[in-house]
C-alpha cells in the first residue's frame, strides 16, 4: 500500500533574475526620481511620440478642410482625452488595480478571477484574452507608423528625399528587431535621458507656437470640443478617430507597472509628459490658426528651418524607443500568457543578469518583425497607415474598463452606487472612441483586428486543448490504493528518476505509463507537478510542497508565479535541505512528448480546433528548455493522447 503522509511545505531558492520591483517594495534603493527617469524611456515612448502624427491625422480625417473652429475643437478633444483617459482612468483607477504589483490586461483578468472558459466569468475571461490579442495587433503597427512619421519630417525642407523614406524606415525597423537577441539593458539606460530631451524639445516648440496665437488656450473649456462635435456633422466620428491616436500608448502605463511601480510612472506623467504633450498640441493648433493653412505635418512646421533635420533625427530615435517599448511589452505579455496557461510554451531567453524583465522571445520577435516590415512596405506612408492604427487599442481599452468595473466590485468591494458613475464615465468615453474607430475598418483597421482575433483564437484553442488532455489523463489514472498494489510487484533498479507530471491528485500517470512500458521502476522516484499561480510571484516559503507516498516515491508540487522563470533544479535542491535525499547530480528526468489524435468516441474538440491544437502542442518548447533542466539527463517518452 502507498502510505500518504501529511504534506510538508518547504522553501526553494529564488528562480529568476533579481527583480527591482521586489527591492522597491522593501524600500526604493534608487529613489523615486531615478525610477521616474527610467520609466520615461520604457513607458511613455508611444504616448510621447503621438504628436508626430495625431494632428496630421485629425486634419485629414476632417476632410482636409481647415478652420480655426476645427483646430480649437480638435485641441479641446485632445486635451480632455488625455485628462480623462490617461490622467484619471489609467493613472488613478486602473493602476490601482494591480495584481500584487503587476499590471496589464492579463494580470487584471487574473485579479478578478476570470481564468476559465466556463462559468460566470467566461465573458470577462474572453474580454481579457481578446484585449491581449489586440495589443499584439496594434503592436505590429506602432513601430511602422512611428518611424515613418518621424522620417517624413524631412519633407518639410526637402521633398526630394521622399522616395527614400520607406526604404530607410524598413532598414531601421529591421535593425531594431535584429538587435533584440542581444538584449537592451545597456541601451535602455540611455532611454530615459533621451526622452527627457525629447519632451523638453516638443514643449519648447509648443511654447513657440502658442506665442503665435495665444487664444488657443480657450480650448481647455470642454464645451469647445463638445460644441465642435455637435456641429461637425458626418466628419465628427472621423475626427474623433484621429483624436484617439493621442492616447494609443495608454495601456503601457498599466502594463509596465511591475517594472517601476505606480509612483514613478505617475510622477513622470504629471510632472513632465502631460505638460509637454499639451504644449505640443497647443502649439500645433496655434500654428494652424496663425497660418490659416498648413500643407505639411504641423509638428515639423513648428520648428525653424535650421532645426528640422536635427528634429527628424531626434524624432527617429524617440520612435525607435517607442517601438522598443512595444516589443519588450509583447515579450512580457507572452510570458504571462504562457504561465497562465493561455499559450503554448515558447523559448524564452534572459538577456540580462541584472535587469528584471529583459527577456527575448525569438518567435514573437520574428513574427512582429515580418508584420512590421510588411506593413511598412505595403502602406509606405504614415497618413495611409493612420487608418489602420487605433482600432485594436480602442477595443482593448473598452475591455480594460469592463474588467476594471468588475475589480471595483469584487476586489475593492465598492458599492454599486459608487461603481456606477465612475464606470459609466469611462465606458461612455471608451465606447465613443470604439465607435469612431469602427469607421477605420475598411481603411486598414481590419488588419490589427484580424491579427488580434487570430491570437485570441489561438489562446482559446490552447486552453481548450490542455483541458482536454488533462481530462484524458485523469481518466487513465489510478487510485492511490491501486497504484500501491501495482508498484509492490514491480522490480526496482538503482538510481533516481524524476517524472514531470500534469496531475496533482491520484497516482502520477507518467509513473504508471513508465511501469507499463519498462516493466520496472527506479529505487527512488520523484513525481513533480508544476503549477503556475494566478499571481506574479510565489513567495519562497510557498514554492514547494512535498508528500512522501511510501516505497521510495515522493510527490512534489512546485509553484511559480506568472512572471517567474521556472527553475526546477533550484526548487528540488531546497527539498534536500529539508531532509529529503534526492540525488540530483545523477538523476534522470522523464518527460512526455505527447501526440494528439482524434478520439474515436465523443471527441473533446472540434476537428478544426484539434488540428490547431495538435500543431501548437507538437511545436511547444520542450520541458528541459522551459524548466531549465540539463538536456543530457532528460528522456522524452512519446504517448498518444486521444481528445
Amino acid at each position: 500500500m502507498v502510505a500518504a503522509r501529511s504534506p510538508q511545505t518547504e522553501t526553494a531558492s529564488k528562480t529568476e533574475v533579481a527583480d527591482p520591483s521586489e527591492e522597491r517594495r522593501g524600500g526604493p534603493p534608487r529613489g523615486l526620481m531615478v525610477s521616474a527617469l527610467a520609466a520615461l524611456g520604457v513607458v511613455f515612448g508611444d504616448l510621447g511620440t503621438s504628436p508626430l502624427y495625431t494632428f496630421q491625422t485629425v486634419v485629414a480625417a476632417g476632410g482636409g478642410h481647415f478652420t480655426p473652429d476645427v483646430a480649437l475643437g480638435a485641441l479641446s478633444l485632445i486635451f480632455w482625452t488625455l485628462i480623462v483617459t490617461v490622467s484619471v482612468k489609467y493613472c488613478l483607477f486602473v493602476m490601482r488595480a494591480d495584481n500584487r504589483g503587476e499590471g496589464g490586461i492579463l494580470a487584471l483578468m487574473s485579479l478578478v478571477g476570470a481564468d476559465s472558459l466556463q462559468g460566470r466569468t467566461a465573458v470577462f475571461t474572453a474580454m481579457g484574452l481578446l484585449g491581449a490579442g489586440l495589443i499584439y495587433g496594434d503592436g505590429v503597427i506602432t513601430p511602422a507608423i512611428s518611424v515613418l512619421s518621424a522620417l517624413e519630417g524631412v519633407n518639410v525642407v526637402n521633398s526630394g528625399l521622399k522616395p527614400f523614406i520607406m526604404p530607410l524606415a524598413v532598414a531601421i525597423l529591421a535593425s531594431l528587431f535584429a538587435a533584440q537577441r542581444f538584449g537592451t539593458a545597456r541601451i535602455g539606460a540611455a532611454f530615459g535621458p533621451i526622452m527627457v530631451v525629447w519632451f523638453a524639445v516638443i514643449a519648447l516648440l509648443g511654447l513657440r507656437g502658442i506665442t503665435l496665437a495665444p487664444q488657443v488656450l480657450v480650448a481647455v473649456n470642454p464645451l469647445v470640443g463638445l460644441t465642435f462635435l455637435a456641429h461637425s456633422g458626418g466628419a465628427g466620428p472621423f475626427v474623433l478617430g484621429g483624436v484617439f491616436l493621442c492616447i494609443t500608448g495608454g495601456e503601457a502605463l498599466y502594463a509596465d507597472m511591475g517594472h517601476f511601480g505606480a509612483g514613478p510612472i505617475r510622477l513622470s506623467w504629471y510632472g513632465l509628459v502631460l505638460p509637454a504633450l499639451l504644449l505640443s498640441y497647443a502649439g500645433q493648433t496655434a500654428l494652424m490658426v496663425h497660418a490659416g493653412a498648413v500643407s505639411g505635418n504641423p509638428f515639423f512646421e513648428l520648428a525653424p528651418g535650421w532645426a528640422v533635420y536635427p528634429l527628424v533625427a531626434l524624432s527617429t530615435v524617440a520612435t525607435v524607443i517607442a517601438s522598443q517599448s512595444i516589443i519588450t511589452g509583447s515579450f512580457s505579455m507572452t510570458r504571462q500568457a504562457m504561465q497562465l496557461g493561455w499559450m503554448p510554451g515558447l523559448h524564452i531567453r534572459q538577456t540580462s543578469d541584472q535587469v528584471y524583465g529583459q527577456i527575448y522571445v525569438p518567435l514573437v520577435n520574428g513574427l512582429m518583425m515580418i508584420g512590421a516590415l510588411a506593413i511598412t512596405v505595403i502602406f509606405r506612408t504614415s497618413d495611409r497607415l493612420a487608418g489602420a492604427y487605433g482600432s485594436a487599442v480602442s477595443t482593448t481599452m473598452l475591455m480594460t474598463t469592463c474588467l476594471l468595473s468588475l475589480a471595483m466590485i469584487r476586489t475593492w468591494r465598492w458599492p454599486l452606487w459608487g461603481v456606477a458613475p465612475v464606470a459609466s464615465l469611462f465606458l461612455i468615453v471608451d465606447a465613443a472612441f470604439f465607435g469612431a474607430n469602427l469607421y477605420k475598418i475598411l481603411d486598414g483597421g481590419w488588419l490589427p483586428l484580424t491579427l488580434g482575433a487570430g491570437i485570441f483564437v489561438v489562446m482559446m484553442t490552447w486552453r481548450t486543448g490542455i483541458d482536454a488532455v488533462r481530462a484524458d489523463q485523469s481518466e487513465r489514472g489510478l487510485s492511490l490504493q491501486a497504484f500501491g498494489e501495482l508498484i509492490e510487484s514491480v522490480p526496482r533498479t538503482k538510481g533516481t528518476a524524476i517524472f514531470l507530471s500534469r496531475q496533482s491528485h491520484d497516482a502520477p500517470a507518467a509513473v504508471v505509463d513508465h511501469i507499463h512500458y519498462a516493466g520496472s521502476l527506479h529505487e527512488h522516484v520523484v513525481a513533480v507537478t508544476v503549477e503556475f499561480q494566478p499571481r506574479p510571484r510565489v513567495p519562497e516559503r510557498e514554492r514547494t510542497r512535498w508528500e512522501a507516498m511510501g516505497q521510495g516515491l515522493l510527490h512534489v508540487t512546485v509553484r511559480f508565479g506568472f512572471i517567474e522563470l521556472p527553475d526546477l533544479q533550484a526548487a528540488l535542491r531546497l527539498i534536500n535541505a529539508a531532509g529529503q535525499q534526492i540525488d540530483l547530480d545523477h538523476a534522470i528526468y522523464f518527460a512526455n512528448r505527447d501526440i494528439v489524435t482524434r478520439a474515436m468516441r465523443k471527441p473533446r474538440m472540434a476537428d478544426w480546433q484539434r488540428m490547431i491544437f495538435a500543431f501548437l502542442f507538437r511545436n511547444a518548447v520542450k520541458a528541459f528548455e522551459r524548466f531549465n533542466l540539463p538536456p543530457a539527463k532528460v528522456v522524452e517518452v512519446a504517448r498518444e493522447i486521444e481528445i
